[in-house]
């Protein structure tokens, strides 16, 4: 089981910036590839994809988000690490954040569509204020 869990959300003011991080573990197979992505859930609506990275560390984003946020990851030895850097956040970025994961053979694509992840974390809420 790969494990992930998220840490960094909290409340900001509009404009302002967080870091989302999460961890996870590796399978032990060294031909295992991993893509990862960041989705979010804001009350009444349905989640969805904010950024994605593949296993080569190819990033993708949502159009809402491409200029502000930057995903990341360091996927050194046993563990997997995966970053959000939020900047100029708006009232509209308010939601859950979620970590995912997939597991490949050789390569990983990444999507930014929810149903390509097999493993996720509990969320973390973030909330800007305007």
């Amino acid at each position: 089981e790969i494990g992930l869990v998220e840490s960094g959300g909290g409340s900001v003011q509009s404009g302002g910036s967080l870091r989302l991080s999460c961890a996870g573990s590796k399978y032990s197979s060294r031909y295992s590839r991993y893509c990862m992505g960041w989705f979010r859930q804001a009350p009444g609506k349905e989640r969805e994809g904010v950024a994605v990275i593949d296993s080569d560390g190819n990033p993708s984003y949502a159009d809402s988000v491409k200029g502000r946020f930057t995903i990341s990851q360091d996927n050194a030895k046993n563990t997997l690490s995966l970053q959000l850097h939020m900047n100029s956040l708006k009232p509209e970025d308010t939601a859950i954040y979620y970590c995912a994961a997939k597991v490949d053979w050789y390569y990983c694509s990444a999507s930014l569509e929810e149903d390509n992840y097999d493993h996720w974390g509990q969320g973390t809420q973030v909330t800007v204020s305007a």
